[in-house]
């Protein structure tokens, strides 16, 4: 299969998403890309385990894409070696009554990783900068001072929004949490033909909602605000990457790979090395293990 790396998929600059592919799949078969991906899963298992004794850095994983983008399945396939005590994951929908009453970063911040365990938001901080655009009135039930109504929320409101954005994870960066933002990027065709999938398994049938019809309507309109998302805050301690989703399980060993690659760069995580006194009386602790054998 074609070798690949991070950075071919990391955004550094302006990107135009109508001219990112949607589909990769690295010159490998459904089988093999299954059993790439299996390996790679197993070394981030591994790694996490060293991270938890490490516990000076927390990974968080954010996932964004078009509904049927493969976000499910995803989280389901990578994080299936991990210690389920090493990684969580939050699926953000629409906001509580609780969660209204504080910033819309509130519920996500008291959802981020300790130290030594993996985060994965299944939509994220985004959400507000998405959902929210596409239908500004869902901001009048935050009840911000200053928005009366949705002709007060212009520009320069949604460019502030990315200025916190931008902060936050600034914030949670420069104290141990390794950032890493996927953009599933799906066609329309692609989902198109998923949502048919839906409709006509029996076994999918739960999945399908006529909003999600209703939300398709919208492409456009969502393509051109996760674009401007993207080229907004994609930085250096918290890039964006763009994954194209139309082969599910390529877009799987991608993440993975990416995960591995760049956690790999941290070359000071390593497990903890036992006191010198400790290390001393190893012996005497075997010998007294031992003799309770006899």
């Amino acid at each position: 299969m074609d070798k690949r790396k991070s950075d071919s998929y990391k955004v550094t600059g302006h990107i135009k998403l109508v001219d990112c592919p949607t589909r990769e799949d690295f010159e490998g078969s459904n089988k093999e890309l299954k059993k790439e991906l299996k390996g790679i899963r197993k070394d981030l298992g591994d790694l996490q385990d060293t991270m938890y004794a490490h516990a000076k850095y927390s990974v968080l994983v954010c996932l964004q894409g078009m509904d049927t983008a493969g976000k499910d399945s995803l989280i389901r396939e990578v994080f299936k070696d991990f210690n389920v005590r090493g990684v969580v994951v939050h699926s953000f929908k629409v906001p509580t009554e609780l969660e209204l009453k504080h910033d819309y970063l509130w519920r996500h911040y008291i959802a981020l990783p300790a130290r030594g365990k993996f985060g994965v938001f299944n939509r994220t901080h985004y959400e507000n900068v998405l959902v929210t655009r596409v239908h500004p009135e869902y901001i009048m039930a935050e009840n911000i001072p200053g928005i009366r109504s949705v002709a007060d929320i212009n520009q320069d409101f949604w460019e502030q929004r990315f200025r916190q954005i931008n902060d936050f994870e600034r914030h949670i960066a420069d104290n141990g949490t390794i950032i890493f933002k996927f953009f599933m990027h799906l066609s329309k065709e692609e989902q198109r033909q998923r949502l048919l999938r839906r409709l006509n398994l029996k076994r999918k049938n739960w999945k399908f909602s006529p909003g999600d019809l209703k939300e398709r309507r919208l492409w456009d309109d969502y393509q051109k605000c996760y674009e401007e998302a993207i080229n907004s805050t994609s930085k250096s301690h918290a890039p964006w990457y763009i994954i194209p989703a139309d082969n599910k399980k390529a877009a799987r060993v991608n993440v993975a790979s990416i995960l591995w690659e760049e956690l790999n760069r941290y070359t000071d995580i390593k497990e903890p090395e036992l006191g010198a006194n400790l290390v001393a009386d190893l012996d005497s602790y075997k010998e007294q293990l031992q003799k309770e054998a006899q």
